[in-house]
């Protein structure tokens, strides 16, 4: 297949397989060329603090270009057919498993996870492009008679943007991607400027499946996203990040009522009732409290444990934790990689600075590393602190977690829901339909009952109160890149 539509597009492929790339050089891509800019900048490598490659600092002009041929683009490819634009995704996501290690070498160089967890995530990009190759948005006839005929129909918006924050690069571009090139939307990417070096070859690979304007990506620093949100013939903005930014998108997108969909931050709680079999889930429990270096969004953020087993829950649970290795991902065995870059770091040391003031109490960890280079910080749990310390009141994005006792299940869910978040949150408990009965009641966009952090695809995702607006993925997300039309057909 991607032999095919490459040879459409006028590219030269080799036995079908996608053409050559480099993974030293890194450019803008307008309009399916590659270019740079007079300015470049460069990120970090969190497990090193050396400097990665150069990238180019997109100005307004680059903005107005880049725009200017996604404008171009919207109607001739919202008038391919469907299942043309999903050929061409499933033909993306292939070239891009050509890649897949070079991808995910990459992607721990500027992002710092551990190499397997890197392979899963090209692994769970392609998925979600071929995924959403699979699914429609059928006209629905909402009422027909002898007289008339009401259809519901769903058009695409026209150019789009998608601001991509620094901890799933690659899986949530390509979350991104997928339905907004599937519904004839064009796309212009904005990389975190933390690591901006995947998505940049991602668009780059796209360049030879999609049709110039259709995929494009601007990478700069800090003014290119207002310059992006700002701009009158965007039509839509995609963003995923913190809660704070997202405010000032979502301020920003208001002076030209852009459409708008925010996925921000959580606090997520994980409410563990006192007949779970503890030696059953206590792995799942630390690794959904430190994958990634707990720097997910609907990581366990606050572990609520009952008093009737908490002591042998907590021993158990810090057991298990000391089996993680802390290290550059590119070693052997490493497990909790860097946070991802100096700015988290230093955010994510305030809690630890705080453990001796407060009095908190580490049940392991605690102690940062000393003399090293990168930004790690070793896998803490904080034993019962009060319910007002801010390590349970704020989201700290990095791997320190507080596990606190309860004993009554409505005071539990009480304080579970008392957040401004609203991202995710699961009950834990043998008697499923207690705990199904627990989770009803919990607040938030995502709700796992012996579980946490389960994602798909097909699956809508996005959070309640301050942790969102809309929901991405499933027919929820391609309806989030569409204007709603209802079309009167009289017969006579």
């Amino acid at each position: 297949m991607y032999e095919t539509i490459a040879k459409a597009n006028g590219d030269v492929t080799v036995n079908g397989h996608a053409p050559k790339m480099d993974f030293e050089t890194f450019r803008n891509v307008i309009n399916n060329e590659l270019t740079s800019t007079s300015k470049t900048r460069h990120s970090i490598n969190p497990a090193t603090t050396e400097p990665n490659a150069e990238v180019p600092v997109s100005t307004l002009e680059d903005v107005d270009n880049a725009v200017a041929a996604a404008r171009k683009a919207a109607k001739p490819w919202s008038q391919v057919p469907v299942e043309e634009r999903k050929e061409k995704l499933v033909a993306f996501a292939d070239a891009i498993l050509e890649y897949k290690d070079e991808f995910a070498r990459l992607l721990t160089q500027e992002q710092g996870k551990p190499l397997s967890q890197a392979t899963g995530e090209v692994d769970m990009g392609a998925t979600w492009l071929k995924a959403f190759s699979q699914m429609n948005l059928p006209e629905d006839i909402i009422e027909e008679d002898d007289e008339k005929k009401v259809i519901n129909r769903y058009l695409p918006l026209g150019v789009c943007c998608a601001i991509i924050p620094w901890n799933y690069p690659i899986l949530l571009a390509c979350g991104k991607i997928a339905p907004a090139l599937s519904t004839g939307n064009t796309l212009i990417i904005k990389p975190s400027p933390f690591t901006p070096y995947c998505d940049l070859k991602l668009v780059e690979l796209g360049r030879k499946i999609f049709p110039p304007g259709v995929l494009q990506i601007l990478s700069g620093g800090d003014d290119l996203g207002p310059m992006l949100t700002a701009h009158s013939d965007i039509d839509k903005i995609s963003f995923t990040g913190s809660i704070v930014t997202g405010k000032k998108v979502m301020e920003s997108c208001a002076k030209t009522l852009k459409r708008l969909t925010l996925e921000l931050g959580g606090n997520d709680p994980a409410i563990i009732c006192e007949d779970v079999d503890i030696e059953k889930i206590i792995p799942k429990i630390a690794l959904l409290s430190f994958l990634c270096a707990s720097q997910i969004c609907m990581m366990i953020k606050r572990l609520y444990v009952h008093e009737k087993i908490y002591d042998k829950f907590l021993a158990a649970l810090v057991e298990e934790t000391k089996k993680f290795k802390v290290g550059n991902g590119l070693d052997d065995g490493v497990f909790v990689g860097p946070v991802q870059n100096s700015m988290q770091y230093e955010k994510v040391k305030t809690y630890f600075d705080d453990i001796p003031k407060e009095g908190w109490k580490p049940a392991i960890g605690g102690k940062l590393p000393e003399n090293g280079k990168g930004y790690f910080f070793p896998p803490t749990i904080i034993d019962n602190p009060p319910e007002d310390s801010r390590i349970v009141t704020e989201e700290p994005f990095g791997p320190i977690l507080p596990a606190l006792k309860w004993k009554d299940e409505a005071d539990v869910i009480a304080k579970a829901n008392d957040t401004k978040t609203g991202l995710g949150a699961s009950v834990w408990s043998a008697d499923v339909e207690r705990a199904t009965r627990m989770a009803k009641q919990l607040e938030a966009g995502s709700v796992w009952v012996n579980s946490h952090f389960n994602v798909a695809p097909g699956v809508p995702f996005g959070g309640h109160k301050w942790s969102g607006i809309g929901t991405e993925w499933g027919t929820n997300g391609l309806k989030a890149y569409c204007n709603s039309q209802s079309m009167w057909i009289f017969k006579t």
